[in-house]
């Protein structure tokens, strides 16, 4: 199976969430413009625990006044993925905003992650 995907789980201040959709509006055309496959920013909605699971909020130790993002960015392979964020993390557009970043960079959550089961109706 082809693909590879980078992940993020990110606590947002619901406050700050205009300034973080304008960012990740960039991010997904800087990203397509390089050549991702696929760039997805999801907004949490039903993301609280029960006795079987721990919540996404639990785990960014994310409290009542931010709101929880799931994002991932679809590549043909890791060395696509490679490629892509090099060519990303050099273009001039990727600039913070004058506000600064909208959520903790240290509490966010990445990762690359090799897709094993996958489907689409």
């Amino acid at each position: 199976m082809a693909g590879y995907v980078d992940g993020f789980l990110i606590a947002v201040p619901t406050a700050r969430m205009e300034t973080y959709t304008q960012m990740a509006q960039l991010g997904k055309k800087i990203w397509l413009k390089y050549g991702a496959l696929e760039y997805c920013e999801c907004k949490g909605d039903d993301v609280e625990g029960n006795e079987v699971n721990t919540s996404f909020p639990s785990l960014l130790n994310a409290g009542r006044d931010e709101t929880i993002i799931f994002s991932y960015i679809l590549f043909r392979d890791r060395k696509h993925r490679d490629e892509v964020n090099a060519k990303v993390m050099k273009d001039p557009e990727m600039t913070v905003p004058n506000e600064g970043m909208p959520f903790e960079m240290k509490r966010m959550s990445y990762g690359g992650f090799v897709p094993f089961v996958s489907g689409k109706k």
